[in-house]
């Protein structure tokens, strides 16, 4: 088959001609326009594949559906006859899907259903934005190409802004390096009873996958030698999204709920800040990089129109709402900050990390979310993001180190996020994290270093679904890590979710723990629960 145009050549002219984004505006102008050329003219009828010229099944990577809204909800699917080929395994042409979405698992009962152009040029991916369904609803949806029919995904709505709603049952999940194990808890959260899923980051590596899939030791699977090198170019990163695709357990997973997806730093380079890479070389090439890392991200999540990439950015943070129970604010921590000071490890805090100018979310985000919690009628106020929030030490001697990627690395945008939820009047405020591979259950404190002092409000951290392999209960860091914080309430460092349930009178969080990921099989479990009072923030054991 032939294969797409990339747009890494134009990508890289572009390059030569960029400076420094935060001096040089035409940089983002010159990534626009690169990736403006090779973007499908959808202003006019296009001649599309005939269906029929489609061989082999079509959706091998699943359905998946997300960011839902009280009358729509993004349903996604990627055409790839041959997942693990540069081209899919079709030709440079588009391709006209169908898809139906209803309110009954057999299709009797239809809610809406249209054509869509799978374009070549975005990997013959496709979102749909259904509009004009009831609120609070469940309803399932497929898609069809020729005689070609996709799996049957569940998904569901969001409640009416102003419903009064009674209770709202959501998993966090977090950093899934395919190389260091099977996604056994996506096969246990597929089974869970959710109104949403949220995914914290780290949706996919980078990093290098070896023919036997790294940790899951395949004997009866060779990987394409391809995936045996770090993500560089578009090329690159769209073969490794389709590496995690045809995982079962997580289309499992994305089958059976809607998902809300925001990224960290691996679904483009570890440790990145803005445009300063992880080893400090030049930010022209690695705008490059960030512009195919974008758009391959966009291309294989279940976003909508505004979160479509504009060269190398890409505007992630958003707003939902589920009623007056809860309003959930997600952050991008990566593409606006400053780079980490001192280094990107655990440093004791200098002038420099110090600094209350420094910024993790940038300044624009910042406001925006202060200004979505002044107008927040929401009895919940939650942050999905990707790093930990809390204060966080890794020695009881003082001075101690604190991680330099992680909010401790930027105190001074913490503070102004918690004087702004002061403010705006917002008082339980809910923290959601990832990134550290590691349950953590803290309450967020006026003053950690005055353990009585006033909690402000709760984080809960996920642990990795199988980044770190199997893990342990008790880390080596696991007993100084609990004196050094008395507001940590909970470490565990074993794989899994995290389930939490809202309703009008507390939060419950429960740390959902598998035995294995290193092998299939692995079973679940509840390790340790916490409630939360509303108007009473602060964790106690359920």
């Amino acid at each position: 088959m032939t294969q797409p145009v990339s747009a890494d050549h134009e990508l890289r002219a572009a390059a030569r001609h960029l400076g420094r984004r935060r001096f040089l505006t035409v940089s983002g102008a010159a990534l626009a326009l690169a990736f403006g050329t090779n973007l499908p003219n959808t202003a006019h009828a296009v001649s599309t594949l005939n269906p029929m010229r489609i061989e082999k099944e079509p959706f091998t990577l699943g359905v998946a559906s997300g960011d839902p809204m009280p009358d729509s909800v993004v349903l996604w699917t990627r055409l790839a006859p041959e997942p693990y080929q540069a081209d899919s395994g079709l030709p440079a042409e588009p391709v006209t899907v169908e898809w139906e979405i209803a309110e009954d698992e057999d299709f009797f009962l239809t809610a809406g259903s249209g054509q869509v152009v799978a374009h070549p040029e975005f990997h013959h991916a496709v979102h749909v934005e259904p509009d004009g369904l009831e609120p609070g609803q469940t309803y399932y949806y497929r898609f069809t190409v020729g005689e070609w029919t996709s799996p049957v995904g569940r998904t569901r709505t969001a409640p009416a802004a102003d419903a009064e709603v009674e209770s709202l049952r959501f998993a966090a999940v977090s950093c899934q390096a395919y190389h260091q194990g099977y996604f056994t808890a996506l096969k246990h959260l597929a089974a869970e009873d959710l109104d949403v899923v949220f995914h914290l980051g780290d949706y996919l590596y980078e990093y290098a996958v070896d023919s036997a899939g790294g940790a899951r030791a395949y004997k009866d699977v060779v990987l394409p030698a391809h995936f045996n090198k770090e993500t560089m170019t578009l090329e690159d990163y769209r073969l490794r999204y389709s590496l995690y695709h045809a995982d079962k357990d997580l289309q499992a997973a994305h089958a059976a709920h809607p998902w809300v997806v925001t990224w960290d730093d691996h679904e483009t380079e570890n440790n990145y800040a803005d445009e300063v890479p992880e080893d400090g070389s030049s930010a022209e090439k690695f705008l490059v990089r960030r512009a195919a890392a974008y758009r391959a991200y966009y291309e294989n999540m279940p976003l909508r129109k505004p979160q479509q990439p504009k060269g190398a950015d890409l505007q992630l943070y958003r707003r939902l709402r589920y009623g007056k129970l809860a309003q959930f604010d997600v952050l991008d921590t990566r593409q606006y900050r400053d780079d980490q000071a001192n280094g990107d490890g655990w440093q004791v805090p200098t002038p420099e990390s110090e600094d209350p100018s420094r910024t993790v979310t940038g300044a624009e985000q910042e406001r925006w979310l202060i200004d979505g919690w002044k107008a927040s009628d929401a009895l919940w106020n939650v942050l999905p993001q990707q790093i930990i929030f809390a204060r966080r030490r890794n020695q009881v001697k003082e001075p101690s180190p604190v991680s330099m990627d992680a909010w401790d690395g930027y105190p001074g945008n913490r503070k102004r996020v918690l004087d702004g939820a002061r403010t705006a009047g917002v008082k339980n405020l809910v923290v959601l994290s990832g990134d550290v591979h590691v349950h953590y259950a803290m309450d967020i404190k006026e003053d950690y270093d005055k353990p009585d002092s006033r909690t402000l409000g709760v984080e809960l951290v996920t642990t990795s679904l199988a980044s770190g392999m199997d893990g342990a209960e008790r880390p080596d860091d696991w007993e100084v890590m609990l004196k050094a914080n008395p507001h940590m309430k909970y470490f565990d460092g074993r794989r899994g979710y995290l389930l939490v349930t809202m309703d009008r009178q507390q939060l419950r969080a429960d740390y959902r723990i598998v035995s294995k990921v290193t092998s299939p099989g692995g079973t679940i479990s509840t390790a340790r629960s916490f409630t939360s009072r509303a108007g009473d923030p602060g964790l106690k054991d359920a």
